[in-house]
């Protein structure tokens, strides 16, 4: 029976979870993604609700993250016929499942990266 050294590595396990970190990111790391599941975890929102919580997002890049998250399963979109019609988007339970992620992420860019420029 061989002893495996300390230092030996699961290359297939390392393959595996490196795969997941880029399909991950793929996702989670364009820009506005991570703001726009944040921005819904009190509740729905409607689009424009949305783009005024988010400062900076432009409605083209808002509505292209809308639909990107709604395609993946993290958000849902609910049309209400009205009148007035209106739409509204909230997390779902794979949404839900990465508020926790989300949360660590963000405290550990509170604790190590710098805070942007206030010029």
């Amino acid at each position: 029976m061989a002893v495996r050294s300390a230092q030996h590595v699961d290359i297939a396990a390392c393959e595996r979870g490196d795969a997941a970190l880029a399909r991950a990111f793929t996702l989670l790391g364009k820009r506005w993604t991570g703001v726009v599941l944040g921005s819904l975890r009190p509740g729905p929102a409607g689009f424009r609700e949305l783009a005024r919580a988010i400062d900076g997002v432009s409605d083209s890049v808002l509505s292209d993250r809308l639909a990107e998250l709604t395609d993946s399963g993290l958000i849902s979109r609910t049309v209400d016929p009205g009148p007035p019609v209106t739409v509204s988007y909230a997390l779902t339970a794979r949404g839900e499942a990465l508020m926790p992620a989300l949360h660590q992420l963000a405290e550990w860019a509170e604790e190590h990266l710098p805070p942007p420029d206030s010029a």
